[in-house]
């Protein structure tokens, strides 16, 4: 089974987009988070493939080259949800399975919540329900304390800093394959991007997401330093539908990255209903 790479033009932005897997599997859409590309799931997508799965990835806005926008509102989420839909739309998807990490698992809730028709179930990885991630900052300290770093991500010099020294602060925190690509003129900035259209502002504005009527995965590692478990338990709450939660013992936040084989399990089984 062979994979195609392509890039797919949404207006004046361009994407780097694979699909692979056999031709008349079920299809999959995996989002990435930050600040590594669709190549974090580089471990997932062969898995899939043997199950009989067909994946679709893509680098989002902002890590795509040809899709790298200046303007920080450019990076609000609506405009990250409806580039999603339009990589689907241009490869003639009308459903399909919907995977997401870390920030690719922030968008999957909204493109859940808002476009349930476009999708047979969500396998969200890391990120709870937007609504359970405030009710966790609110409860106590933990999540509060696991969310600091985004004050410092938000803050105008980060990039120089997170790059200073070959990158030293990156490198002692996120998987190293994800580094160079950051190291590109422009890429980093336009990653924080991300944190700096929805963190500044109307913050609750920016994250209001609706209950998901579709049937939805919970995928949480006891590890992960940035999103704690009172957060992806909470989800449950915001899922008017089936609902499963799978922890993942001793594995840190990349989980796409170090656990491959487990998530790959998950969205099979959620594939398979």
């Amino acid at each position: 089974m062979t994979t195609t790479k392509s890039h797919i033009s949404l207006g004046d932005l361009t994407f780097d987009v694979a699909v692979g897997g056999p031709d008349d599997g079920a299809p999959v859409l995996l989002l990435h988070g930050f600040p590594h590309n669709s190549a974090s799931f580089d471990g997932v997508v062969g898995l899939l493939h043997e199950a009989g799965l067909r994946t679709i990835t893509f680098d989002q806005r902002g890590y795509s080259p040809g899709a790298r926008p200046a303007a920080v509102d450019d990076y609000g989420i609506d405009h990250l949800v409806a580039d999603a839909l339009g990589v689907l739309d241009a490869l003639g998807v009308q459903r399909c399975l919907l995977v997401g990490h870390d920030w690719g698992g922030m968008i999957g809730w909204q493109l859940a919540a808002r476009h349930p028709d476009r999708f047979t179930g969500y396998v969200a990885v890391s990120t709870g329900h937007a609504s359970a991630v405030a009710n966790a900052l609110e409860s106590g300290d933990d999540q509060r304390e696991k969310s600091s770093y985004i004050k410092f991500f938000i803050a105008d010099g980060a990039e120089g800093k997170l790059l200073a020294r070959n990158a030293v602060l990156l490198r002692r925190t996120v998987p190293r394959e994800a580094i160079p690509p950051l190291q590109e003129p422009g890429a980093l900035t336009a990653a924080l991007n991300w944190y700096r259209a929805t963190f500044t502002g109307d913050i609750a504005d920016h994250l209001a997401t609706g209950t998901v009527t579709i049937p939805t995965t919970m995928v949480w590692s006891d590890g992960d330093t940035a999103l704690g478990r009172e957060q992806a338990q909470g989800s449950a709450e915001f899922v008017d539908a089936d609902y499963r939660f799978v922890e993942l013992a001793g594995v840190d936040h990349w989980v796409p990255e170090n656990a491959p084989e487990a998530l790959a399990a998950a969205i099979i089984e959620r594939a398979g209903g």
